[in-house]
């Protein structure tokens, strides 16, 4: 039996069409997709789409968004074999992340792509995104069980798990990268599948659960020389914030002036959540590596190790969803539960 892939399309540049008239972008209908890409007939896989409506700019996903794509996955995941979700780039490594948390007992692909020129446009990089990408999500082992069953972004000839990427660049046709952890696949004149990087399911069988309970009272906080004591401490008390993602220096590093680790110390022991990621894209927290480290942790701040900072943000919104006890957020976040962190 053919593959079934289901074409869901959120909004961004790759469901862009330049009207003939006007010239101006406008998206158009996905329903005629195999009109617009004919290269999909070739696949011999039955190819079905949604479209968000309204479609949602990037920059403008939020909570209500990841719950909605998460709940169309789940309402339709007995009925085909992979999906592919179209979305801006802007946010795509946020939301790639946050659903990687939400769907839990993944047995299927969940391909995220999009495009840095709109699908009707002549040097458009959408076209090839598009038609790998469904390429993936219909592939299989010799066992017929799907080839990559995560949640991943497909760019520009790589294949990323999701929760390990960011967006690199603005300009190029290369817009992610993922520093830390190894691509699981490369599309050339073949697609060369790197099956011990993939993640595989313990035990086959599981039904999917959605975990669509989100609390996104969190804030990014990146640490700069100079930086102020009063507007730290401003930054550090906001009412409502139940965790800060705290953006420092090399493995992990901050001031260790008295003021900013009282302040830290202060947050901390009211009952925020502080977690330490590295401004660098390469490479881990380690807070016993130097005496500015040290001093953190003596706060109690909590490592996030090799984490990137989009996938820092969705793990905590995930955890504190599903946990009103810190205790039991802080200990799955020193967890590798989706492979968005190095054990």
């Amino acid at each position: 039996m053919n593959p079934s892939i289901l074409l869901i399309y959120t909004g961004g540049t790759i469901g862009m069409k330049q009207d003939p008239v006007g010239f101006d972008l406008r998206p158009f209908d996905f329903s005629q997709i195999l009109d617009e890409v004919p290269e999909l007939k070739k696949f011999g896989c039955s190819i079905d789409t949604i479209s968000f409506n309204p479609i949602i700019d990037s920059s403008d996903v939020d909570a209500h968004f990841w719950v909605r794509l998460s709940e169309t996955i789940a309402e339709n995941y007995g009925k085909y074999d992979g999906f592919v979700v179209l979305h801006g780039t802007d946010t795509m490594s946020f939301s790639a992340s946050m659903l990687s948390f939400m769907l839990e007992n993944l047995e299927k692909p969940v391909i995220f792509t999009g495009s840095q020129l709109p699908i009707g446009m002549l040097r458009t990089d959408g076209k090839e995104n598009l038609t790998s990408a469904i390429e993936i999500a219909a592939a299989r082992r010799a066992d017929g069980r799907p080839m990559v069953p995560e949640v991943c972004i497909y760019f520009e000839n790589m294949l990323y798990r999701g929760n390990r990427t960011t967006k690199y660049n603005a300009e190029n046709f290369r817009a992610f990268r993922s520093a830390n952890y190894p691509v699981l696949a490369e599309a050339g004149i073949h697609i060369k599948y790197h099956t011990n990087y993939i993640r595989y399911p313990e035990k086959w069988g599981q039904p999917l659960a959605v975990k669509n309970k989100i609390d996104t009272s969190a804030l990014i906080v990146k640490i700069i020389p100079g930086l102020k004591p009063e507007i730290f401490e401003a930054m550090m008390n906001i009412e409502g914030i139940r965790a800060i993602v705290l953006e420092t220096f090399g493995s992990g590093n901050a001031p260790t002036v008295k003021w900013f680790t009282d302040c830290v110390k202060k947050t901390v022991d009211r009952g925020v959540i502080v977690l330490n990621i590295s401004q660098c894209h390469t490479g881990k927290v380690d807070m016993d590596a130097y005496a500015t480290g040290k001093s953190l942790k003596n706060t109690g701040v909590v490592s996030g190790a090799d984490s990137t900072t989009e996938a820092a943000v969705a793990k905590l919104f995930f955890l504190m969803g599903q946990y009103s006890d810190n205790k039991d957020i802080i200990t799955m976040l020193q967890k590798n539960i989706r492979g968005e962190i190095t054990e």
